[in-house]
């Protein structure tokens, strides 16, 4: 028996003594980052917002199996944004569908939801009216011609339903009615309405494809109305990428459940309060990247170098090489070299315990200096 099979539904319950801690720890954590980024620059906070959005479009469309190239998405909300980022590449037409959605729901998060809106995230996701090779009904609710909603695993012939979604014929009906709750319901706390709202949304499974990332896309709308402002600085969907199997075996069990979605809440604010924690670390490394260059401002360095070290501020993969550098930079391995030495020199990088033909190096103990 389906949640969505239950008498009451969608009447949900849930316990608030097990919950109330929870939410306090989430709530606390949320101001103290609002906070913290209320006290730098206008330029600081734009970029930390666009580091975040650019997470969370990544994340969101990994989950569903889709890889989408960071470049192209941080630049197409850049220019959305009205950010000026260096190197900025052109963006393919998908990507630009998946930052729209996104940007209308965080931006826009005090508008009312409607169908017409959702059918407008929907067309954004699929404006070749494909999902891969697969033709689909795009900007309206799915008709099951095709058979019948299922969320399936499995080789073929031995599949596993996980879940089967309520019969396309009443989604006029259930939408409105969550539409409504979403637009009217203002008792809840906030970021137990986004809770309940992911649930809810993705078991109705409204669309073709693409449930998931509007239910996220509705998650991060509510969250913001949570936070009272449109910048994000911590995302749920990067979040639930890392949790993704607890995700799906959480959501599983409370859509074959009853109306007690506890559990359910429970965990959502725990992943959360993961990806508040999670903000935190990267928010540090915005700042610490931030006042990095403000304290090399007048350092004399070279393009290569402005290059390499940017990498090394950010997310560099395993250990810095001459011949890495070289690489990078294009540029010979001598020229590689007399660059590291110039940094070394200025106490800008320091050469690693190991030596020889595997020596490698890194950027000093920016923690303790900036």
């Amino acid at each position: 028996m389906y949640i969505y099979q239950h008498n009451d539904w969608p009447h949900f319950f849930w316990d608030n003594e097990i919950l109330i801690t929870l939410l306090g720890k989430v709530r606390n954590l949320q101001g103290k980052i609002i906070g913290n980024m209320e006290t730098v620059g206008f330029n600081l906070k734009s970029k930390s917002v666009l580091e975040t959005l650019t997470l969370d479009v990544l994340k969101s469309s990994e989950i569903e199996g889709e890889i989408l190239d960071p470049e192209q998405v941080r630049s197409s909300l850049a220019r959305r944004l009205g950010i000026d980022i260096l190197n900025s590449i052109h963006s393919d037409r998908n990507v630009d569908g998946v930052v729209d959605m996104v940007l209308d729901a965080t931006q826009n998060y005090e508008k009312p939801l409607s169908s017409e809106r959702l059918f407008n995230w929907h067309y954004s996701l699929f404006q070749s009216g494909r999902s891969g090779m697969y033709k689909i009904l795009v900007g309206q609710w799915r008709d099951d011609s095709s058979g019948l909603m299922q969320v399936v695993s499995g080789a073929m012939g031995k599949e596993k339903i996980h879940y089967q979604a309520p019969d396309a014929t009443v989604l006029d009906k259930e939408m409105d009615l969550f539409i409504n709750w979403f637009n009217s319901e203002d008792k809840l706390d906030p970021v137990i309405k986004a809770g309940i709202a992911h649930l809810w949304f993705v078991t109705l499974h409204p669309f073709a494809d693409g449930n998931g990332r509007v239910g996220r896309a509705l998650t991060d709308l509510l969250l913001a109305r949570a936070d009272g402002l449109s910048q994000r600085y911590y995302s749920m969907s990067a979040q639930i990428r890392v949790e993704r199997k607890e995700y799906y075996n959480v959501l599983e069990k409370s859509q074959k459940g009853t109306l007690d979605i506890t559990n359910w809440l429970q965990w959502f604010l725990n992943c959360l309060l993961n990806a508040l924690a999670t903000s935190e670390i990267t928010l540090h490394k915005v700042l610490t990247k931030h006042q990095f260059w403000i304290n090399h401002a007048k350092t004399g360095l070279n393009s290569r170098q402005i290059l390499l070290l940017n990498k090394l501020l950010d997310d560099f993969i395993g250990k810095l090489s001459t011949s890495k550098w070289a690489k990078i930079a294009k540029c010979s391995p001598d020229t590689a070299l007399r660059d590291i030495q110039d940094l070394l020199n200025k106490n800008i990088l320091y050469k690693e315990a190991s030596g020889g033909r595997s020596t490698s190096y890194s950027l000093a103990d920016i923690d303790k200096k900036y």
